[in-house]
């Protein structure tokens, strides 16, 4: 067994132990620092199937966050008044059920990055990022603009969603339902990794010109990964809303784009687990540095300073050492 996959196993343990320590001791707020580190992780988890395994610096990931937080917040304030989403051509009424807002929001998020894919992915580098960044800007005053869903000042949910069995107001059951879906994701990114799909992916990140002369399509196969971590990212923001019951326009914000990308390089990029540490580390310095100065940024930027220059591979590479499968 590698050191990184006891390393993970570690991680995994600290994910379940630390909530649950602090609920036993009735210490709920730190059941809520770790719902939204989980939250924050999945989020990551997507734009590292992008970033880590295609190669992909999208800027414009908000996008997917906010469509997934839009579409809980939309479908629970036409349940909360009672009002249909839409009356023609069908009725479609609004719902608390998560199991069909997940689906909503899922199936929003990945169509928006196909579409998006479609036109930014005919290019590459900084014209890419620059692209990404303005659909995600677009999405952004678009939902300032828009009146009847609170524009600049968002929109309140009075009461989380529900989820079959589970009462979702209880902060230890809410996080168990992030958790189950971050580790979902966790396990099916690692099937990802392996799979045929997940090779040639990597293939067309490394070498997209050997890969074409081989049969592969890089474009097809870039389009693909990026559909699937946009929608992967669109089910965080929905659960992030519910975590708030409240969405707004700075769930499309570059700078949470930009916070993602951080949780990804400061973890590790391409490793399965880095995403995790990543928005681990920066929810816990974010409660204990922001406790001493407003200004925490500052010593966070120079944590992530050290570890882009002496860690390579992240804080898993710092533990772990150079990871077998890439480069």
């Amino acid at each position: 067994m590698s050191r990184e996959t006891l390393l993970n196993a570690a991680i995994l343990l600290g994910l379940v132990a630390v909530p649950l320590w602090a609920h036993l001791s009735d210490e709920p707020f730190t059941v809520t620092l770790a719902t939204r580190a989980a939250i924050l992780a999945l989020a990551a988890v997507g734009l590292n199937i992008a970033l880590g395994i295609g190669g992909m610096v999208s800027l414009g990931h908000a996008a997917f966050f906010g469509i997934g937080g839009y579409a809980m917040g939309i479908l629970a304030f036409h349940a909360q008044s009672y009002t249909p989403v839409a009356e023609w051509p069908l009725v479609v009424p609004g719902t608390k059920s998560m199991p069909v807002i997940w689906l909503v929001a899922v199936a929003a998020s990945g169509l928006a990055a196909f579409l998006i894919g479609l036109l930014s992915l005919r290019t590459g580098g900084v014209y890419f990022i620059m692209i990404t960044l303005a659909f995600g800007q677009m999405f952004y005053f678009f939902t300032i603009s828009w009146g009847t869903y609170g524009g600049e000042y968002g929109m309140s949910i009075y009461l989380r969603n529900g989820f079959p069995g589970l009462n979702t107001l209880v902060p230890i059951q809410f996080y168990g339902l992030c958790l189950a879906a971050l580790l979902l994701v966790l396990g099916l990114t690692a099937l990802l990794r392996r799979s045929a799909f997940g090779l040639a992916l990597n293939a067309a990140r490394q070498a997209p010109e050997r890969a074409q002369a081989v049969g592969l399509d890089p474009y097809r196969l870039r389009l693909a990964g990026f559909t699937l971590s946009g929608a992967v990212t669109g089910l965080a923001g929905a659960l992030y809303a519910d975590l708030n019951r409240f969405v707004s326009p700075s769930m499309f914000s570059w700078q949470l784009s930009g916070e993602l990308i951080v949780f990804v390089i400061l973890g590790g990029t391409a490793r399965l687990f880095g995403p995790v540490v990543g928005a681990v580390v920066f929810v816990v310095l974010e409660h204990v540095l922001g406790g001493f100065t407003e200004f925490w940024h500052i010593w966070f930027g120079l944590i992530l300073l050290l570890v882009v220059l002496f860690g390579k591979g992240g804080l898993i590479g710092l533990i772990a050492g150079r990871a077998r499968t890439h480069d």
